[in-house]
């Protein structure tokens, strides 16, 4: 147990609240009610900032947003039952994208606990289901260690692999007065690193004339770490959709995915840096069949903080490890062993032009992304949907820059994910230019919270591509079904006036030259605003082929 400050009178809810701010929480996205109203007494009492949302799901995806531009833990609170989960399909998006953050909630009085009376909110249990989404779901039976139950909440969502991770506490229990004491969370504590792990990776990359680095979310934190590994060997530095910009892909050595999948024929060796490494092994490979063990390619290190992932897909060499702690090693120990190739970086220009060259059919989409990585700035966010701009993205169509200013949703293609998300990484950000881009069906997902982005004066520039459907599928649809459009094609509302009922300042484009003067104007008066993009349904040039690339688009030089 750590140190505790002295014994304080309070509920609680209000000790959940005291240790979450103790674990330097700053701000919560929450929903009251009946079960929980002792924790938002808390927050009221408290210096923590209190959002607001219209709907239990946006206030996860909030958190998750703020956790993933910052790297720091984001927190929510609603009720029990179908509070949390309305919260489920953002809790397994966090999940899926290694986000850190924990949900407060409640529960039945302790007394019907198991009994099936149907109390309100009562589920059989509630801790058992959300275990099956989450990294651990707590319950919190007694005040007398609430303080060290939060703080096991914080350090599971933390440590390791990052996920999302509840506490629950019974409403009477919440609501009772006692005597409390709050204890200083323990630091952080990343596992020792097996040098052995460390010198069968440095033979490799020793041996290795064309490595390639492969980042994932648990690279984020480590960009200077992978670039001086990556500079050191004249390895190009790429990521899919969570491992974006960690290298800045104007960098020489920082590669967006096309790019990436010109240099792979020729890569001899694999570094995989906190990634599942989804994007040369399931992308560009067979999608529907589950492999183990890589049956071709090059070698493969997988740096990855999670033991679990070494047999989920099993490298030549793994190193347990946090990834800016490995890489670090790996740099020194490699300093004077290695002699890069200076003809990689003219290999690696050439792979990026070849590539950039290559998706410049893909239009509309391309067109719109160049005048929005124009107007953004450099540590501006970008948020992309499930949409046909989002799927551009996916191949480099918006080159990304700095760490954690390319958020996405991961592996569960989470529609709606986008706005609300957004929404939680500009209050994280609130100086910073964030944009979120959605189409018309996946922003109607969290459509509400226009005003609450109204309410708090959150600054989000969104925009909204409207082409009257679910564009993907009706695509799919289009292209393997003999264009039988079933439940693709949408009826939308006038979202100018929608936006403006919302207190949200609204604009109508309807081409990228359009766009440009108005989507400065918005960033630069950092208040909400929704921009409508109006799109011809089915025009957009499909991606897909950039995205599942079985061979490269340029033959190999003789």
């Amino acid at each position: 147990m750590s140190n505790a400050t002295d014994t304080t009178r309070m509920s609680g809810g209000e000790a959940i609240i005291a240790a979450a701010a103790a674990n330097g929480t700053e701000t919560i996205f929450g929903i009251p009610g009946a079960q929980i109203y002792p924790m938002f007494d808390g927050i009221y009492n408290s210096s923590i900032d209190l959002i607001v949302p219209r709907h239990e799901q946006s206030a996860a995806y909030m958190a998750m947003g703020y956790a993933k531009s910052t790297g720091k833990t984001g927190v929510f609170s609603v009720v029990p039952g179908p509070g949390i989960l309305n919260t489920t399909a953002a809790l397994c998006t966090a999940m899926g994208n290694c986000s850190s953050i924990v949900g407060l909630t409640g529960q039945v009085p302790s007394s019907f606990m198991g009994q099936g009376r149907g109390h309100l909110h009562e589920l059989s249990d509630q801790a058992g289901t959300l275990k099956t989404i989450i990294k651990d779901a707590i319950t919190i039976h007694q005040q007398d260690n609430v303080s060290d139950k939060v703080n096991q909440a914080f350090a599971t969502s933390r440590n390791g692999r990052p996920g999302p991770v509840t506490v629950e506490m019974c409403w009477d229990v919440m609501a009772e007065q006692q005597d409390a004491a709050i204890h200083t969370p323990e630091a952080a504590v990343s596992p020792a690193i097996n040098p052995d792990e460390i010198s069968a990776a440095v033979k490799l990359i020793r041996g290795a004339k064309k490595p390639m680095i492969m980042c994932g979310a648990g690279a984020q934190h480590a960009s200077a770490e992978v670039l001086a590994l990556a500079e050191l060997l004249n390895a190009p530095v790429t990521g899919f959709r969570s491992g974006r910009g960690i290298v800045a892909e104007d960098h020489p050595l920082g590669v967006p995915p096309v790019a990436a999948r010109e240099l792979w024929d020729d890569t001899d060796l694999l570094i995989g840096i906190g990634s599942r490494l989804e994007m040369p092994y399931m992308r560009w490979g067979n999608y529907m069949e589950y492999q183990q063990v890589p049956t071709s390619g090059p070698k493969l290190i997988r740096i990855d903080i999670d033991p679990a992932q070494m047999n989920i897909f099993t490298p030549d060499v793994g190193v347990i490890a946090d990834s800016a702690a490995a890489c670090r090693l790996l740099t020194d120990q490699l300093a004077s062993q290695v002699s890069p190739d200076s003809k990689r970086i003219d290999e690696i220009a050439t792979a990026k032009a070849v590539a950039w060259q290559a998706i410049q059919k893909v239009q509309p989409q391309m067109s719109y992304l160049s005048v929005i990585r124009d107007v953004l700035p450099r540590d501006g966010f970008y948020i992309p949907e499930l949409s046909q701009m989002g799927f551009t993205t996916w191949i480099g169509g918006l080159p990304v820059l700095a760490p954690r200013t390319y958020i996405e949703g991961g592996f569960q293609g989470t529609l709606g994910y986008g706005f609300p998300t957004a929404l939680g990484v500009k209050v994280a950000n609130p100086d910073k230019a964030v944009v979120s881009v959605c189409g018309d069906g996946g922003f109607m997902f969290g459509v509400q919270e226009l005003i609450t982005a109204a309410e708090h004066n959150i600054g989000l520039v969104t925009l909204v591509f409207n082409n009257n459907a679910y564009g993907n599928v009706r695509r799919d649809q289009d292209m393997h079904y003999n264009s039988r459009y079933s439940g693709s094609e949408l009826l939308t509302p006038d979202f100018i006036k929608l936006a403006e009922s919302c207190h949200v300042n609204a604009y109508r484009v309807t081409s990228p030259a359009e766009l440009k003067p108005v989507l400065e104007k918005c960033i630069n008066n950092n208040a909400p605003a929704l921009i409508e993009v109006v799109c011809e349904r089915g025009e957009e040039t499909s991606p897909w082929e950039f995205i599942h690339m079985q061979q490269r688009l340029s033959q190999p030089q003789r």
